[in-house]
């Protein structure tokens, strides 16, 4: 397992939310993988990511079996989590229509390291 700052793990650990617009992995839009923050596990393929104009990073796929969906304990939300390590993504929503796929993984950058191709 990775050292997670203070920061990383209200986020990771805790099940935080990174303020809207403010991660370092919104904009990014290179080739290559987003790997978990916590346990490098592959979570998510660049080509699988789109801007849902929501302020955090949005994909409409992840890598087989890399991601566990949990129903939050208020039965409204979906939580995403790191299938290897069990920490905490963003949410996954359906319905949206914002893609082919229609499914957007909202995901906090803070949960994400991102590997160029």
């Amino acid at each position: 397992m990775n050292k997670l700052t203070d920061d990383e793990k209200r986020i990771i650990i805790d099940k935080g939310t990174e303020a809207p617009f403010t991660g370092d992995l919104l904009e990014e839009h290179r080739d290559g993988q987003f790997v978990c923050r916590q346990c490098d596990a592959p979570l998510y393929e660049s080509g699988d990511k789109f801007d849902a104009h929501c302020g955090w990073p949005s994909f409409d796929d992840e890598i087989d079996g890399a991601v566990t969906r949990t129903l939050d304990s208020d039965g409204q939300r979906t939580e995403i989590t790191c299938a290897n390590c069990g920490g905490h993504l963003g949410h996954v929503f359906e319905g949206e229509y914002l893609t082919d796929k229609n499914v957007r993984h909202c995901v906090n950058s803070v949960s994400l390291k991102f590997v160029a191709q």
